[in-house]
């Protein structure tokens, strides 16, 4: 089916900013309350978030098989389940209503009261129901940076690493869109020359800088994806903050892994940016440094060229941007990572999703955590109004960005997630 969606030549009847991040090759889906305090799933144009509920039911998605409530709902899950053939369909229809020589929306007065809101009048909700997460450790730059911390130059990289995509199965019960503020979770430490551990509030709050991919209803129990398969199963992407406690982690991941130091919070964008939307940037993925086993190994260009950044900003203060990193650096692509997840026959439902894991670049001022920026705190980062940081502190507002864009085609990007750390949360006295 041809992606006429995404013709670099477009343009919309809308009234768009010249380097938004959703031009009308974009059309990202998620999900917002209206000013009627009406919970639709939607998409967006420039700074007007388009009401898909309201869009079907005026009848602009004729001839396109789906159920008259499947835009009626508080997550996209269904509709993903759906699968990619419709979310194509869609995507196509909702170019065409927008395009600027289409004049069925553009001139019904009505109709456009009822289908287009400002970005200001609503309010963006989590996109899907996540009913598993999944997070890859899969940056070769970021786990080298903490190996040699930890470990050593020699052992930087544990045996297994360059074999196969890393990951630990982590909770979705603390995922949240952008603009919910996450509070400095408590746990247990070991002070550095102490025996015995002691309890309080994570001392080392850190950012790493992610993405996600959020897949469709894939597979039946003991059935595997090929990396060749993969893709068919990958609705979009989102930016996502997952946010880490170092001094929790390091005193409980042995032998498990991650657990409080990681569940308090993760943060994400609130529009999903479709791998339809993205095909225009693909790009090669870093060679393999070993030979693969047969189900890792894959053809063609399976990753991205998404620029990614990062800024800080203190309260009352401007935001300083601490790291550049890009999407192309991640080792194992998307396409290895859900191949491996269901080699040993993982189920994989719609609305689950994966992180990538710490998106780091190969120099210094790519890296994607304060871990690697300030060293372990032995290098402070210097904000742009006086001051530094380790790490993040009480009332910094930590806000990710990232976007596509070359010569050829407009930029296509995925918004912001933004996210306030706020002290310690402290029970109200009865």
């Amino acid at each position: 089916m041809p992606l006429t969606a995404n013709d670099p030549n477009k343009k919309t009847w809308l009234d768009t900013p010249k380097n938004t991040d959703f031009p009308i090759q974009n059309i990202p889906f998620g999900v917002f309350l209206t000013r009627d305090d009406v919970i639709t799933i939607g998409t967006r144009i420039g700074d007007y978030a388009i009401d898909l509920g309201a869009l079907h039911q005026l009848g602009y998605f004729e001839g396109i098989p789906l159920t008259d409530d499947i835009f009626l709902q508080d997550t996209l899950n269904d509709f993903i389940a759906d699968g990619r053939k419709t979310w194509r369909l869609v995507r196509n229809r909702i170019s065409e209503i927008f395009e600027e020589n289409n004049a069925a929306l553009r001139e019904n007065e009505a109709h456009r009261e009822t289908v287009i809101f400002k970005m200001e009048e609503v309010e963006m909700q989590l996109p899907v129901q996540i009913g598993d997460y999944t997070d890859f450790y899969s940056s070769i730059e970021h786990a080298t940076n903490v190996g040699t911390m930890f470990r050593g130059e020699e052992n930087a990289l544990m045996p297994n690493w360059l074999h196969l995509p890393v990951a630990y199965h982590g909770r979705s019960s603390s995922i949240i869109p952008s603009g919910i503020p996450v509070h400095r979770p408590n746990g247990q430490k070991l002070p550095n020359g102490a025996t015995e551990p002691i309890f309080g509030p994570s001392r080392l709050v850190d950012f790493e800088l992610e993405m996600a991919f959020i897949t469709t209803d894939a597979n039946n129990l003991g059935e595997p994806i090929s990396t060749k398969n993969a893709e068919e199963n990958i609705f979009g992407m989102v930016l996502f903050n997952d946010w880490s406690a170092r001094d929790i982690q390091k005193w409980e991941y042995v032998p498990l892994g991650p657990f409080l130091a990681k569940n308090f919070a993760s943060s994400i964008s609130p529009w999903i940016v479709t791998l339809d939307a993205l095909e225009p940037f693909r790009t090669e993925s870093p060679k393999p440094k070993k030979k693969l086993l047969p189900y890792l190994q894959y053809e063609g260009k399976k990753s991205f060229d998404i620029k990614l950044e990062v800024a800080i900003q203190p309260e009352n203060k401007v935001e300083t941007v601490v790291t550049k990193s890009n999407f192309k650096y991640m080792y194992w692509n998307m396409s290895q990572q859900l191949a491996h997840h269901t080699v040993n026959g993982c189920p994989v439902n719609a609305g689950d999703m994966m992180g990538t894991g710490t998106l780091s670049g190969p120099t210094e001022d790519s890296y994607g955590s304060m871990l690697e920026l300030s060293w372990r705190g032995e290098k402070p980062v210097k904000l742009k109004e006086g001051g530094d940081r380790k790490f993040i502190e009480d009332n910094d507002t930590v806000i990710i960005r990232g976007y596509s864009k070359s010569k050829e085609y407009p930029r296509i990007g995925f918004g912001e997630v933004s996210t306030k750390l706020l002290p310690v949360f402290k029970a109200k006295k009865k």
